[in-house]
């Protein structure tokens, strides 16, 4: 398909100017202004009144994540659908094979899962013990095009590792040339505050929260930012929450170490107040990290600022009040995850750029461009160029919205930004050359493709 946009102001991570864009073969062919077009055009939008972004890619999503309250609400159908109802036309989700099952063959299997995804889709790779057989399947997962392994500092006894292991995978990865990402939390000791709470009858949502402080976060950061400096090895620390771990990750990077921090929507806009409240209406922001102060919240936006923070996923991982209604007398069996891939740009456009928290500039940075850098994807992605991946979202910035359960695309009957108003919402959304949404209604046919990565 043919697509001529005219006179859209198109924003990059380092320019904003007028242009227009022709997109032919899923590609960005011509740039510039009052372009001459000799080939067949099949559509013209004038886009005079919009703003043009790179299609967000959301570095962090669990979609059909398996869990004992059922797989989380979303598959890989639904979930892409609300991406790109929200302007993100690229996810990053994750393959957590079973204890004894090889990485590539995990690999495979999540692959296959993701076929009905409208967005393009890439992965994760969680080794989950290791084994004689993980560097060489580490190896064969890289040269598959997957360039980043995600290990989890809690959760032992599932998928967590003991540190011995971390140190493994630190070391086969970085010899490759790859990234670890990393859940930081201190599992062992945030194990006896859940049963401590457990065990005085403290059952409900709030003791989540109280059993996974902020400084369990920021010791493990300390920690792996420690083993990743001994491995060589560039490390990724996801969903940043807490002021405390973000002086620990500035203080690595001045020295010259390689810590990527990403954080959430979540933890920018919403903070523990949340956990006040009976349960069905706590239940939804039982997720890990748990909500923090507004002392944390006010720390993130400055180091987005300063660039401390290179990139905001959604850790989208939402579940229905059915599922979590699991630990409505034990907050343990409470499946943590919330939805959020939908609002991530409109949230940010609203509260960071229109409150001057951030520029136009560095929202394309934080939304796309950042993420595109980091796992090995850009310019094919993350960039508005002559020859990269036709990934575009026409952005109408004046449009006011409410977001609510009701009008939600996600297949889930919570919604943590319930009543959040939002200024700004896609007007098109193109991926790989193709109209997927246009104005406010969901148009696709074809489905994403993976995303082979290199280092």
């Amino acid at each position: 398909m043919n697509i001529l946009i005219k006179n859209g102001t198109i924003v990059t991570s380092k320019k904003t100017e007028v242009t227009d864009i022709f997109i032919s073969n899923g590609k960005v062919l011509q740039l510039g202004k009052s372009l001459q077009i000799t080939e067949k055009t099949d559509k013209i939008i004038e886009a005079g009144q919009f703003l043009i972004f790179p299609g967000g890619i959301d570095p962090h999503v669990h979609m059909e994540l398996p869990t004992p309250a059922g797989p989380s609400s979303d598959d890989f159908n639904t979930g892409s659908i609300a991406a790109l109802m929200g302007g993100t036309t690229t996810l990053l989700d994750f393959v957590t094979p079973q204890k004894g099952e090889p990485l590539p063959e995990a690999l495979k299997k999540r692959t296959m899962e993701a076929e009905k995804s409208y967005c393009d889709y890439s992965f994760h790779v969680s080794p989950v013990e290791w084994t004689d057989n993980t560097e060489k399947e580490i190896n064969e997962c890289i040269k598959a095009g997957i360039t980043s392994f995600k290990v989890y500092m809690a959760y032992k006894g599932a998928v967590g590792l003991e540190d011995d292991s971390l140190k493994k995978v630190l070391n086969a990865v970085g010899k490759a040339g790859g990234l670890v990402t990393i859940h930081c939390e201190s599992g062992d000791e945030i194990e006896e505050l859940r049963n401590k709470y457990f065990s005085e009858g403290k059952t409900e949502p709030k003791y989540h929260a109280l059993s996974r402080p902020a400084e369990l976060e920021a010791k493990a950061v300390q920690k792996i930012i420690n083993f990743a400096k001994e491995a060589n090895c560039a490390i990724y620390i996801v969903h940043v929450s807490a002021k405390k771990s973000l002086e620990i990750i500035e203080k690595a990077q001045k020295k010259g170490q390689k810590v990527y921090a990403e954080t959430c929507p979540h933890y920018l806009l919403l903070d523990d107040s949340g956990y006040e409240g009976d349960f069905e209406s706590t239940v939804k922001y039982v997720i890990s990290p748990p909500l923090r102060k507004k002392d944390d919240q006010e720390a993130l936006w400055k180091n987005i600022q300063k660039r401390i923070v290179s990139t905001v996923g959604t850790d989208h991982c939402p579940f229905h009040l059915s599922q979590k209604s699991a630990g409505i007398n034990d907050f343990r069996k409470i499946p943590n995850g919330a939805g959020g891939v939908e609002h991530r740009m409109s949230l940010l456009f609203t509260y960071g750029v229109l409150e001057k928290k951030i520029s136009l500039n560095q929202f394309v940075n934080i939304t796309s461009t950042n993420a595109a850098k980091i796992f090995g994807l850009y310019p094919k992605k993350g960039e508005i160029a002559i020859g990269s991946d036709a990934d575009l979202v026409i952005w109408n910035p004046k449009t006011e919205n409410t977001i609510s359960t009701a009008k939600h695309h996600s297949n889930c009957d919570l919604e943590i930004y319930n009543g959040f108003k939002t200024i700004g919402i896609p007007e098109f959304v193109i991926a790989n050359g193709e109209i997927k949404v246009e104005k406010g209604e969901f148009v696709s046919e074809s489905r994403g493709k993976f995303l082979k990565r290199i280092i």
